[in-house]
């Protein structure tokens, strides 16, 4: 277990509330607004964060328009790969992370763009790996259903082994660039990965020289068991979903505890559970925070919102109706399960599921003074529910200033938080060891 905790943070364009765009404080126009993320990220990097992170879909939300209209979160915004590029330009440090889909990309395309990015940021990135699970997705990419839940991980797990072998496909000194001689690269140290399974067929080699950090670090967010089997194998990076500490505590457990079997101990990974934070100077300051945004959600926004975290059509019932048990499928994510057993156990209904979780999509949220989150920080650091946090803002870029100005400075006080940057790379920032080369011992 590391000594602080790692910290990252999840741009959500006006931040994670769903009801965000609509504080006076927000920045409305920040999902196309690239000064308002250059002035974030260099915020993040100023309070010592390891990373900022930006998630990605591949349709805009499949709901009414009349319903999207009031959302400023599931439209239109940045390519996050162009976006991090652009910020690595305004900042040294911080790492620079971004999800891309496994179902609707190609391996090639992606260990391409990340392996530039790495090259472009002197090796500051990381990759989230997806499946992906909304159906939208698969009509822009000229399929009529989704992949099945078990093949979209059968597909990841091979897509990961892909490119990491392209990422290889270069030793680390292969460029000799030497005038004198005319030799620019080694042919001896460029190899072919010719590989073909049950998914892909790729005879590389990749078209960019080998990462300055090996590979991007790997994370992935996956909370089935398919999920958490293929984070056990190859994630160095856990994004996860537990919103109360025994359920974060038995995930933490239970995927640190599979890594044995691929032959990785359990400092190779790290556990984040997502953060939202609704910070105050007093407990009854926080309080009001939240309970002024939560007043800005429209009702059909909070129903479509708790249609999507619970995956069920929910347009017969009525918000203050309790939530009927609802069906089942294969395709039913992990998420959505836990979710709804939360609000079968406590008899919620539709209402009261967006306002537990319309602040965080979702995830974990800590209402209070800065002391306040900082002690229930530090209790499910101390007792391994988790190795640190990704912290989701409720709105920006006010949410991220309260985080960095208050929060940051108890824990860095506590110990409990980085007081300078360890080494250059997001794998430095991290405590990750750089991955040798397969063809480095033959």
């Amino acid at each position: 277990m590391s000594q602080h905790m790692h910290l990252g943070v999840f741009f959500n364009h006006t931040g994670h509330h769903i009801a965000s765009w609509r504080h006076p404080d927000a920045q409305a126009d920040a999902a196309v607004n690239l000064q308002h993320y250059l002035e974030l990220a260099k915020s993040a990097e100023a309070a010592f964060l390891d990373f900022c992170f930006f998630a990605d879909a591949s349709s805009v939300r499949d709901a009414p328009f009349e319903v999207l209209s009031r959302s400023a979160q599931y439209t239109a915004y940045f390519e996050p790969v162009t976006l991090l590029t652009a910020m690595s330009m305004v900042t040294s440090k911080i790492g620079l992370v971004a999800t891309a889909s496994t179902s609707y990309y190609e391996p090639y395309n992606i260990a391409r763009l990340f392996g530039s990015l790495d090259h472009i940021s002197s090796g500051r990135a990381g990759l989230n790996i997806v499946t992906g699970g909304d159906p939208s997705a698969s009509r822009n990419f000229g399929r009529d259903e989704h992949y099945d839940h078990d093949e979209r991980y059968r597909r990841a797990a091979e897509f990961v082994e892909v490119i990491k072998g392209l990422w290889d496909s270069w030793d680390d000194d292969a460029f000799v660039r030497n005038k004198e001689t005319g030799v620019f690269f080694d042919p001896k140290k460029v190899h072919y990965l010719d590989h073909k399974d049950r998914f892909f067929s790729v005879r590389g080699p990749l078209n960019c020289p080998r990462p300055p950090q090996g590979y991007p670090v790997i994370f992935q967010a996956g909370f089935s068991n398919a999920g958490r089997e293929l984070a056990a194998q190859s994630a160095e990076g856990v994004f996860t979903s537990g919103s109360t500490f025994q359920s974060q505590k038995d995930h933490y457990d239970d995927v640190k505890s599979r890594m044995q079997k691929y032959g990785r101990n359990r400092n190779q990974m790290m556990v984040m559970p997502g953060l939202t934070p609704v910070i105050g100077r007093t407990d009854a300051e926080a309080r009001e925070k939240d309970v002024y945004l939560q007043s800005l959600i429209h009702p059909e926004v909070g129903k479509a919102f708790s249609q999507h975290i619970l995956e069920a059509d929910l347009g017969a019932y009525d918000l203050d109706e309790t939530l009927p048990a609802l069906p089942v499928t294969p395709q039913t994510s992990g998420q959505a399960r836990a979710i709804r057993q939360q609000a079968y156990g406590n008899h919620w209904t539709i209402r009261d599921v967006y306002l537990k979780f319309a602040g965080s999509r979702g995830k974990l949220t800590m209402i209070g003074s800065y002391k306040t989150v900082a002690d229930q920080m530090q209790y499910w650091f101390e007792h391994e529910a988790c190795d640190g946090f990704i912290f989701q803002p409720p709105y920006l870029p006010g949410g991220l200033d309260e985080i960095t100005q208050m929060l940051i400075p108890e824990l860095q006080d506590r110990g409990l938080a980085a007081t300078a940057y360890n080494g250059a790379t997001l794998r430095d920032h991290m405590g990750l060891a750089r991955p040798n080369s397969r063809w480095q011992a033959t």
